[in-house]
């Protein structure tokens, strides 16, 4: 199946409109993507989608019918078409060979789709079927203060490490302000830390978090890609696309790989909690046969010790008396019906 990039990202971080530009630099270059939108509370769209969540769940209508909020909302439309993922991976894969991409617009409340098992369904779902990457947008704005800055960095950490995917750092709104800031803070630990102290000279407890987290990330920042975009001015593109090859084939080599290995491990797993259940059940049915009421040859055994030896004088004195009681009950019901007949 074709390589699948998950748009994820805080709310305002401008991952639709990533997308929109993603979608239309693939078409002017002759290599149309699919794309698809999970997020249900959406008004519009500056895409054509070619599966939209929208068309088959009613986001206001969830959350009349089951007295929801926003995020309930989102979650409960989610959890529903996550049931029905495995046909619209088969829909995927029947086009898949007419699209470059496959890309995915996700809700902007990052915690609802990431963090619910629905989202983590629908995730592993793509995974299974073909290459599959997080690219994570960052308002590139807002991370000017290293507060910012790290909390983003903390949600991405937290992604690639749930996801186990592929993650590509994209630093939106380039327009704005370029991000060559928090490219360099992610790159020498010491020009983070001038910043730091530089903001935060009367808060020393949150100056020695940061401190300490960004010396925990900075193994974290070795695994990532980075690259700058502006959507709405529609550089940097061509960089992104670059990492995106990239990805697919670390994909192929390295998150393939450890994915078959965790399926192996899982279907060890079961098999042997299987086999753990015949055992005790197989233990439970000897110890009930174990008892003697249960055991039909203990009853036979019984029947015969009840039995008489079978040789020919006892057979014929059985069937004398039998053949005098008979009579004896015979002569006394004529009796009884001789004296009723008397008495009328």
């Amino acid at each position: 199946m074709a390589p699948t990039i998950l748009c994820v990202g805080m709310a305002g971080s401008g991952k639709t409109t990533f997308l929109q530009r993603l979608n239309s630099d693939l078409h002017a270059a002759k290599k149309p993507p699919y794309v698809i939108n999970l997020d249900p509370a959406v008004h519009d769209v500056p895409y054509g989608a070619n599966i939209d969540i929208r068309d088959t769940i009613n986001y206001h209508k969830v959350m009349d019918d089951y007295g929801l909020g926003p995020n309930g909302a989102i979650t409960t439309s989610l959890n529903l078409f996550a049931t029905k993922i495995d046909q619209v991976l088969n829909i995927v894969e029947k086009r898949s060979d007419q699209y470059s991409n496959i890309l995915v617009d996700t809700p902007g409340q990052i915690e609802v789709f990431m963090w619910s098992a629905s989202g983590q369904i629908i995730t592993d779902a793509f995974a299974s079927a073909g290459p599959t990457m997080i690219a994570y947008i960052i308002d590139t704005p807002r991370c000017t203060s290293p507060a910012t800055f790290m909390s983003n960095m903390l949600y991405a950490c937290s992604i690639l490490y749930k996801t186990k995917l592929p993650m590509i750092i994209v630093f939106n709104k380039g327009d704005v302000i370029e991000p060559t800031f928090a490219i360099e803070w992610m790159n020498d630990f010491e020009a983070f830390q001038k910043t730091l102290y530089a903001d935060h000279e009367d808060s020393s407890y949150m100056t020695s978090l940061m401190n300490s987290l960004a010396l925990m990330l900075d193994e974290f920042y070795n695994t990532l890609d980075v690259c700058s975009v502006s959507a709405v001015a529609g550089t940097g593109f061509d960089e992104f696309f670059k990492v995106v090859d990239k990805k697919v084939e670390e994909f192929n080599v390295d998150y393939k790989a450890e994915r078959e290995r965790v399926k192996k491990v899982k279907e060890e797993r079961e098999a042997k909690r299987k086999a753990d259940d015949l055992e005790r059940l197989l233990k439970d049915v000897g110890v009930e046969q174990k008892d003697p009421m249960d055991v039909l040859s203990d009853l036979e055994d019984d029947e015969e010790e009840l039995q008489e030896p079978d040789d020919e004088d006892n057979l014929q004195n059985r069937y004398q008396q039998a053949l005098k009681d008979s009579q004896g009950e015979r002569a006394a019901i004529e009796k009884i019906l001789k004296n009723q007949d008397l008495e009328q």
